[in-house]
């Protein structure tokens, strides 16, 4: 098993470290940062679509490829597609990394308990007021 890390930028409730320890996901770093040039979309569960005024914000991690792998096996994600992204930092340092969106084709639904639970670890994060807004204002988050 190779311990190789690999920069993910995680944006849903997997920016939750306690709850990737439970799914037996231990990243060696996390910082906050954002992408630009992506919007945050809640359905079932959350994604980033491309919006070329976007920004979301996140937390990137450094993870094993084999731990991102037994993330985006479960059935709740498992149409999740790894693309590439650039994470600004809040030193402003650029990092290369990898974020897992689900295609627009296959968005479903609304899921009030995940965007609640989402603001609540947003807050928790202490991510920006008007980003809290727009995760809290289910017809923002779409």
């Amino acid at each position: 098993m190779s311990k190789t890390t690999i920069a993910v930028f995680f944006y849903g409730l997997f920016m939750d470290e306690s709850l990737l320890a439970a799914k037996g996901v231990h990243p060696v770093e996390s910082s906050i940062g954002y992408v630009d040039g992506y919007q945050l979309h809640i359905g079932e569960r959350a994604t980033l679509l491309p919006q070329k005024k976007g920004r979301a914000y996140g937390k990137l991690m450094e993870l094993t490829s084999r731990e991102a792998a037994t993330l985006y096996c479960e059935d709740s994600v498992a149409d999740y597609v790894a693309e590439p992204v650039v994470v600004i930092l809040p030193n402003k340092i650029k990092v290369s990394a990898v974020c897992y969106n689900l295609p627009a084709a296959k968005l479903a639904g609304k899921n009030p308990e995940y965007a609640a639970a989402l603001h609540t670890l947003a807050a928790e994060l202490g991510l920006p007021a008007s980003y809290l807004e727009h995760i809290g204002n289910p017809a923002a988050a779409s």
